[in-house]
């Protein structure tokens, strides 16, 4: 089996990241954000994923948390690319119906080669929960599109925005953990092009 990882940096002058991931890894997350409730989303999505990540970021939090999120986005997304290269052998669709207590959230993906986001239903504001929910949206639309792949991420049900936020983490890793096994016997890319 081929190593499959990849490290990334990027500095600009609002975000230093530098991500390291691993898919054949076993759900081990080192994640350093500065943004509490992110760190275990994504460390919740490395679980479910069987990735290893490692993720150090330095943003400008006394802005807001927007730059840091989308570029952690962009920096995982290109390691991703990097590390699932060529496509050849895997099983390139995921998906994941994954409840979280009253919430229910259900994820498809396709690792095509072309980034979209489809994100729908609502994720309540809680004032008490220190994360802007509106960056969730904006941290797969950044993924997605840095990664290429197709991603559909729909909101079912859910009251409690920690429990919904969660679950979509959650969906997003076991569905990639599906996308990205090599499949014997396979030849090539899974497409008919």
């Amino acid at each position: 089996m081929s190593k499959r990882t990849a490290a990334v940096s990027r500095k600009t002058k609002e975000t230093a990241i530098d991500v390291t991931l691993n898919l054949n890894g076993s759900g081990k997350a080192k994640i350093q954000t500065g943004i509490g409730f992110f760190d275990h989303v994504l460390q919740s999505l490395t679980k479910t994923s069987l990735f290893d990540i490692e993720v150090q970021a330095d943003g400008d939090l006394h802005v807001d948390q927007h730059h840091t999120i989308e570029d952690v986005g962009i920096v995982t997304g290109q390691a991703f690319a990097k590390a699932v290269g060529d496509r050849m052998g895997i099983l390139r669709f995921g998906h994941a119906l994954l409840p979280m207590d009253e919430a229910l959230v259900r994820v498809a993906l396709d690792i095509s080669g072309r980034g979209f986001l489809r994100f729908t239903g609502e994720i309540p504001v809680n004032p008490s929960l220190a994360f802007d929910s509106q960056m969730v949206e904006e941290f797969f639309r950044a993924f997605a599109a840095n990664a290429r792949f197709t991603l559909h991420i729909s909101i079912l049900d859910g009251k409690n925005t920690h429990h919904i936020i969660e679950a979509v983490f959650k969906a997003v890793g076991l569905a990639l953990h599906h996308a990205v096994k090599i499949e014997p016997g396979m030849q090539g890319v899974l497409s008919t092009k």
